[in-house]
């Protein structure tokens, strides 16, 4: 009997997480990040304040975690990045996906709610590094070593140092609101990057 019903309580749980980052993104997305509550969260996912408070111990927290469940796919697994053989095609398009993400009106909102939460909370911080940023950078080095290996980049080029040169113009126009986000400047992103760390001429 209790085999038959762990299945539907596993499933009854994970709907009702599923339904509270949900919240958690249409709520921050719909207003000030400032007024979005635990409690106006619970209203949304239709569930007990506590239920909240049992798997996360704060509005960040949620927040965060509503974030990093956009950065999986249905299994759960961190995404690739794409590897058709030819880097550049592979780097702007994902670097297209990336600049129309920072554009789109309720991640900028959400993204930008977890960066303050992020700059005043250490233990929070830390925790994006482990469960978000890293992974996420880990995945973008395998490619790129995969594009040493085939020669399309510079083999003694510092791969860490590759992506800041890559993303960090992309976070400073987002975050300061200082330019349009498009295609053209995503492809304009991935040339520099590449004519900085190509493989050298023979």
């Amino acid at each position: 009997m209790s085999n038959a019903k762990g299945p539907d309580h596993s499933r009854r749980k994970e709907r009702s997480r599923q339904a509270i980052l949900s919240a958690a993104r249409s709520l921050v997305a719909e207003q000030a990040y400032e007024k979005v509550t635990v409690e106006a969260i619970a209203a949304r996912a239709g569930v007990g304040k506590q239920t909240i408070y049992r798997r996360w111990p704060s509005k960040s927290a949620v927040v965060f975690a509503a974030v990093l469940a956009l950065s999986e796919d249905a299994d759960g697994q961190s995404i690739a990045l794409p590897d058709t053989g030819d880097l550049e095609s592979d780097l702007k398009l994902v670097m297209r996906a990336t600049v129309e993400e920072f554009a789109d009106p309720s991640f900028d909102r959400l993204l930008r709610a977890l960066n303050t939460e992020i700059a005043n909370d250490v233990a929070l911080a830390a925790e994006y590094r482990e469960k978000l940023a890293r992974p996420l950078d880990e995945a973008k080095k395998a490619r790129l070593r995969s594009a040493q290996e085939a020669g399309r980049l510079d083999p003694d080029a510092d791969l860490d140092l590759v992506l800041e040169v890559l993303y960090a113009p992309l976070f400073q126009r987002w975050l300061h609101r200082g330019g349009p986000l498009t295609p053209a400047y995503a492809d304009a992103l991935v040339d520099a990057t590449l004519r900085a760390f190509g493989p050298a001429a023979p």
